[in-house]
This record gives C-alpha cells, structure tokens and sequence, in this order.
C-alpha cells in the first residue's frame, strides 16, 4: 500500500473516512476483499507472503501499512509487514498498547508507515523514525516518507481529499455514485511531480519520477488496487476497485455491521 489519506472524527456522522491505493508488482499474487475464514479479518490478502496491506473487523478495528521506501537499505527481512495488519486486527490489545509492544519489535520489519485503531483512538507510527503517537482529530496522508516528511505528492492528495471529497461527504447529499466518482477521480490521478519537487529516498531519478503519481503505471509495477472505506455510527461501508489483470474496472462493495466486542 503506497498512499493513504484519512479524515479522523472530523466528519458528523462518518468517525473515519479513508481513500488509498496499493502499489505492487503485477505477478504477485493476491486475493480480492472478503472475509476471512476463522478469522474476524475482512481484508484483501497477499497470497505470497500472507497478510494483507488493509483490513478491518466488525468491532471497529482497522489498521493500513505503506512501505517507507529506502532504496540504500539492501538488508533481507524474514517478517512481511502484511502480517502487522493480521496481527493488530486478530488482537483484543488497545491500538497504543498494540502500538508499544510492536516498538520493541520494529527492527525486524523492512520500513513501513503503519496506522492502526478502533472507534475510538488511531495510531501512527514509523519504524523508521516516528514512535506511535495517538492521533488527534483532523487529516493525515502518508507515503512512502515519514508523515512529518513534507512530499509534493502527498500534499497534492491532501488538497484534493480535503477541497473536494470531504466537502461532498459534509453535505451528506451527494449520492453514493457521485461520491465513487469523485474518489475514483482523485484515486486515479497520473500527474506526476516536477523533478525539482521530487524527494531523495535512494533510487533513480527516472523511478522516483514514475512513483510520484498518486496512481502509478508501468509494464511491471503499478497500482493494483484503490480504496474507499468509510466507518459509520453502525456499519462499515468499503468499496474496493481493482486497477490491473482481467478484473480491472471491477470492484467488490461491502456493508459490515459494526457491533460491540464486549457482547460477543
């Protein structure tokens, strides 16, 4: 997963909106969104490595990684970070004690951003330089930088996210085709950034160009899949578009009732 943006509790009836795409190589393997068999996951699933890159359950939890690219770090991890997700959202842990414990493990994962919490409290951390820290109200995008990093690509998301699709999500008047539409439009964007604008995180300067888009397309590599995941006073509603194979332009559309944990 290699772009996020998240509106938190900053919208009347809608305590978290988020729209993301997923990069990866077109011959990974991948399963699309759906529930998992004895699991509470409802999550994509690499079926490569395991794990997923975002997921969710029906008592709130959530939680989405992007790579923090690092194209000097030549180190082998034996731990996929797909795993992060499963493992937070199969947990009972609060998401800032979730958060700590994985602290002291961090170092054996290859670079990720990782947002992680429930209905009430979100996360944010980098084992690349951000400690969690619980996120206030507002919106936050993320890369493949740390969040504190200042790149062109995520503030040209951020502008978009907040100029058009919130305004039509703070209305509560749009229809649910309109607002597709709208996250679609943003999700598939191809503009790339000025070379002046571009960061330094290790690769070519051609690479970095073709990774600066919001949505990205190459022969190999590029965005497979695009997100729109809202959570309601009652229910999830997640849509999941696919962007690449024989199932380009389809998507998969759920509705999961929220219900409490302590009445299982």
């Amino acid at each position: 997963m290699c772009i996020v943006a998240i509106a938190w509790h900053i919208l009347e009836h809608t305590p978290l909106c988020l729209i993301s795409n997923r990069d990866e190589f077109y011959h990974r393997p991948t399963q699309a969104l759906s529930a998992w068999s004895d699991s509470p996951v409802i999550a994509g699933k690499d079926l490569q490595s395991g794990g997923t890159w975002m997921g969710v359950t029906a008592t709130g939890r959530w939680a989405i990684v992007t790579n923090f690219r690092d194209g000097r770090d030549q180190q082998s991890y034996a731990t996929s970070r797909g795993h992060l997700i499963q493992a937070f959202l199969e947990s009972d842990l609060a998401p800032i004690r979730f958060a700590k414990q994985l602290e002291q493990q961090q170092r054996d994962y290859a670079g990720f951003n990782l947002f992680l919490g429930d209905r009430e409290q979100a996360i944010y951390m980098s084992n690349r330089g951000e400690a969690p820290q619980v996120l206030a109200k507002g919106v936050y995008v993320v890369s493949n930088g740390l969040m504190t990093e200042h790149w062109e690509k995520t503030r040209h998301l951020r502008k978009r996210f907040t100029q058009e699709l919130l305004p039509m999500l703070q209305r509560e008047q749009s229809s649910e085709a309109e607002l597709q539409y709208a996250v679609w439009d943003i999700l598939e964007d191809e503009r790339k950034i000025i070379p002046e604008l571009l960061p330094d995180t290790g690769i070519s300067a051609e690479m970095e160009a073709l990774l600066s888009s919001t949505f990205i397309q190459s022969p190999v590599y590029g965005t497979r899949c695009s997100n729109f995941l809202r959570m309601g006073h009652e229910h999830w509603d997640w849509q999941e578009k696919s962007q690449q194979g024989a199932t380009q332009g389809q998507s998969v559309e759920l509705r999961i009732p929220l219900f409490d944990s302590a009445k299982r």
